[in-house]
């Protein structure tokens, strides 16, 4: 019997053909691929049939990592962790895949975590609320601090939606399978983050109020979520 932890925001995939067609999006064999908060392990049993060179695992539930030790005891390939992902440094790793059914809960601040480790990911995909795809895809008007980071550090897709009936339990809201892939030694993530935080301390106000630099440009004048991305990155190149 499936039991899921309120506390840990868990909603285990148990849907076999998302689980294939979550992993068409990226190519996965003989690489390293990380998979974050694997549950039970059916995503995690489709990963090992495409072959990857190593899997490791994170699972933050400590019955769930002894469950996992226990069922994938005799793969050697496998390395399975007991560790909060919010906690744990990606920076001995290279060139790595993240997979993940991301917890509702804190997705938005994992994936903000892991743009961190851009230098040592390749790429993520991610199962998370339709909501949050929304929120960090930077193609779309009113822009923010995630769409913004988004586009400095990745080529983001949102690949498709996924329906609440293929979870246990079923949550409330519609999930989106996305795909950051990340661009590398062509940016520096402080200075974006340092940005961002000045750019977006006060929507309301205008640019120049937010942030001082030798410029211009019109641009200035307006509100930071009347931008569209190219716009944002062209005062950007002044900073």
């Amino acid at each position: 019997m499936l039991k899921a932890k309120k506390s840990l925001s868990q909603n285990f995939l148990i849907d076999n053909n998302i689980s294939k067609k979550i992993l068409k999006y990226t190519d996965i064999q003989g690489k390293e691929v990380l998979e974050i908060g694997p549950g039970y392990g059916f995503l995690t049993d489709k990963i090992l049939q495409k072959k990857p060179k190593k899997l490791i695992l994170i699972e933050k539930d400590f019955n769930l990592f002894v469950y996992l030790k226990n069922k994938y005891k005799e793969n050697k390939n496998i390395i399975i962790i007991c560790a909060d992902i919010l906690k744990f440094d990606l920076n001995k790793f290279n060139n790595l895949i993240v997979i993940s059914n991301l917890p509702y809960n804190i997705s938005t601040k994992v994936i903000l975590y892991l743009f961190n480790f851009s230098q040592n990911i390749t790429e993520m995909i991610l199962m998370i609320q339709k909501e949050v795809a929304q929120k960090f895809n930077y193609k779309i008007k009113n822009m923010n601090k995630y769409k913004f980071l988004t586009k400095i550090v990745s080529n983001y897709l949102i690949c498709f939606d996924v329906s609440s009936n293929v979870f246990f339990p079923k949550p409330k809201v519609r999930s989106s399978i996305v795909k950051f892939k990340f661009k590398k030694n062509i940016y520096n993530i402080e200075k974006a983050k340092l940005f961002s935080d000045k750019i977006f301390r006060n929507v309301r106000k205008k640019i120049t109020n937010n942030i001082k630099i030798n410029n211009n440009s019109p641009l200035l004048a307006k509100r930071v979520n009347q931008l569209n991305i190219d716009e944002l990155l062209n005062i950007y190149n002044f900073f």
